[in-house]
């Protein structure tokens, strides 16, 4: 089979993207608003992008009417997110957090999630979550015909659960990691395998 992706309807592009990079991390990224209300939402288009200085990409697709979702209007606004790692064991409160709900709304509420104060940014964090990133907006783009509001975030600071370390590293395999695949299916860590890098010249 064979596509010409540049013919295809957005819709259809978006359906052939998702199944096709799988599987795809979860970004779940809690911000204010300029009223000081938390919100609380995935993006499964994120990725890094740097390791110096440590950046994240986060995109964020606008609402059906052409306008900004509220992590989006609230990352131009402060500046400042958690980005949080959600884990097999906090994947169904992460999905209610993807609820179109009116601005107002405190999705932490929503989900029945407690928050912990963040270190270094204003945003709270998800209290159970195995790990939070605290970042800063470095740059904000309007790409695609959408336009889609892609953000590049730079880590501050890290919140690591004692018991998913190893040698002072996150195990993938005690996070157990929710990736997004196409629809409304999902993956997790627990199961990985090892294949040595060949060797340097």
């Amino acid at each position: 089979m064979e596509v010409d992706v540049s013919a295809l309807a957005p819709g259809a592009a978006y359906r052939l993207m998702i199944a096709c990079l799988v599987p795809r991390p979860i970004a779940w990224v809690s911000t204010l608003s300029p009223r000081g209300v938390a919100n609380l939402a995935p993006f499964s288009f994120f990725g890094g992008v740097t390791s110096d200085p440590p950046l994240v990409m986060v995109s964020v697709g606008r609402r059906r009417d052409g306008s900004r979702k509220d992590t989006a209007a609230n990352l131009r606004g402060l500046g400042e997110a958690v980005v949080h790692i959600p884990d097999r064991e906090r994947a169904q409160a992460m999905v209610a957090t993807s609820a179109e709900v009116a601005p107002d709304t405190d999705e932490f509420e929503l989900a029945s999630l407690a928050k912990l104060p963040a270190t270094r940014v204003r945003p709270p964090r998800v209290a159970i979550a195995p790990i939070a990133l605290e970042c800063v907006l470095e740059r904000h783009l309007e790409l695609g015909r959408g336009p889609v509001d892609a953000f590049l975030l730079r880590i501050v600071h890290a919140h690591l659960a004692d018991e998913l370390l190893v040698e002072g590293l996150p195990d993938p395999e005690r996070l157990r990691a929710v990736g997004r695949l196409g629809g409304e299916r999902y993956c997790d860590t627990s199961s990985t395998f090892d294949l040595p890098r060949p060797p340097r010249p």
